[in-house]
């Protein structure tokens, strides 16, 4: 041990002796359980004063390199090698937490990280189980598909032109005139709401939502620095929109068609008084319509169909009806709206999949979608009814529901408070996943999210057993 700290360095004494022990233990020299010198040889040796071996060794423990042991002296940890693993990384949780984008709730990271486990019950799921995805149909399909080999490279900043035609078709039959220019293909919905929340909207922007919202569970505007504010409706609508904007941009974002979660749809003077408000105050309107194609029955049209000034950014995709691995969504806009959106997609993605605006297409111009889309109603117009027929057997004293109008949902509410974190575990621990209203409503502890779109019949009826019998515990708990 022949090395001495230079007295005239760029570093301090005891930042060399901190570096000069810290090299011992990466190279080996002193491995874990060595026990190092007295700090009083140590002084000697190196020509400094006691204070400043004490001041290292004890910035060496607080690293995690050594570790004191009373009246024996300092020695290499055990945990040395990950110390030092740390010590020449970056700090990347420093950095994950000081990040712009927002993180998921804990139990929405559970939901997800969950999922994929196939010996789970999925009762909250907001997909599609593989038995309605149209696997072999799709497979079919690709054997007709014509490819353009200028149609697989990037696609113009708007997405596919095929595409956007094809939907302007499907647009019409809803009440909506668009022209391809007023289409932006996007890589689902929520791709656009993130596009919205960058390129449309300044910081401290108001969002206007319902106080049951999906937007409550993802955070495209939150972690953009746009102010999250729920809206009721009733007469003093457009006064109270007024007054919480505080002439600041805002939006007004609405599934005003089979909500997430709730399943419920807007009556048509619900519609007309929300476009009438926001017209009045200039406040832009974004439609969901992702569960328009899945309605038992014909309902009310979008509120687009009635927009002639452009107020409406209307957003639908595939991945509810077809497939959400397709990751195609669209968003119709004015059109230097739409190419704005275009512009900021294509310096995040440089385009959605050309494969699957392709497909798209194909499937929209043959009929294919028409014909799957009118079978997945029939099929999920029956699991609905099952479902509820469960319900009705099994929980009739403990909760109430609304039948389905259509899509994937049945809002369950429970007559106590008892939907909190700990019955999602405990359900949890029984291989079942639900999605708690907390994570739409963080004050909802009387709603469940419940889907009879993934469970097959099978799990269905053990899952809503399990989901019982968690229920009566918490009620005489």
């Amino acid at each position: 041990m022949d090395w001495k700290p230079s007295p005239h360095p760029h570093h301090t004494l005891q930042a060399q002796i901190v570096a000069w022990i810290a090299e011992r233990i990466e190279h080996g020299d002193w491995n874990a359980g060595f026990r190092l010198p007295a700090q009083r040889e140590l002084a000697a040796r190196w020509s400094v004063n006691r204070s400043t071996v004490q001041a290292a060794i004890d910035e060496l423990r607080a690293e995690g390199l050594l570790e004191t042991r009373r009246g024996s002296g300092a020695y290499v940890s055990g945990s040395a090698w990950n110390a030092l693993l740390a010590r020449s990384q970056p700090n990347w949780q420093r950095h994950i937490r000081a990040s712009v984008h927002k993180p998921n709730r804990h139990t929405i990271r559970l939901i997800n990280d969950n999922e994929p486990d196939p010996s789970l019950v999925r009762l909250g799921t907001g997909e599609l189980s593989p038995e309605l995805l149209p696997a072999r149909e799709l497979e079919r399909s690709l054997r007709d598909l014509k490819l353009d080999p200028r149609a697989i490279g990037y696609s113009e900043p708007l997405g596919s032109l095929r595409l956007r035609r094809a939907l302007c078709v499907q647009l019409e039959r809803l009440g909506i005139r668009a022209q391809p220019d007023n289409v932006c293909i996007v890589s689902g919905a929520l791709q656009a709401l993130q596009l919205i929340a960058v390129g449309l909207l300044e910081e401290g922007s108001a969002v206007f939502h319902e106080p049951i919202s999906y937007l409550n569970s993802v955070h495209p505007f939150q972690s953009a620095g746009m102010r999250m504010l729920p809206f009721r409706h009733g007469p003093q609508l457009r006064e109270r929109l007024a007054r919480a904007a505080r002439g600041r941009q805002s939006l007004l974002y609405a599934v005003p068609t089979l909500n997430n979660p709730t399943g419920r749809s807007w009556n048509p003077a619900r519609r007309q008084g929300i476009y009438d408000a926001c017209s009045e105050l200039r406040i832009p309107i974004v439609e969901d319509d992702v569960y328009r194609d899945l309605l038992f029955a014909p309902g009310p049209p979008p509120i687009k169909a009635t927009d002639g000034s452009g107020q409406v950014l209307y957003m639908g995709s595939l991945s509810k009806s077809l497939s959400p691995g397709l990751r195609i969504g669209w968003v119709v806009a004015p059109s230097p709206v739409a190419a704005r959106l275009a512009d900021v997609k294509m310096q995040t993605d440089y385009g959605s999949s050309a494969f699957s605006q392709e497909i798209a297409a194909h499937w929209l111009e043959t009929g294919l979608y028409e014909r799957h889309a009118e079978r997945l109603r029939s099929e999920l117009r029956r699991r609905a009814a099952r479902t509820e027929s469960a319900l009705r057997e099994r929980f009739r004293e403990l909760a109430d529901w609304e039948t389905p109008e259509g899509g994937f949902y049945i809002w369950l509410r429970f007559r106590k408070p008892i939907a909190d974190k700990s019955f999602f575990r405990r359900l949890l621990d029984r291989k079942v996943l639900i999605n708690p209203g907390y994570i739409y409503d963080p004050s909802d502890l009387h709603h469940i999210r419940l889907s009879y779109a993934y469970a097959s019949d099978e799990e269905m009826q053990a899952g809503l057993n399990a989901l019982r019998e968690e229920a009566e515990r918490a009620w005489r708990d």
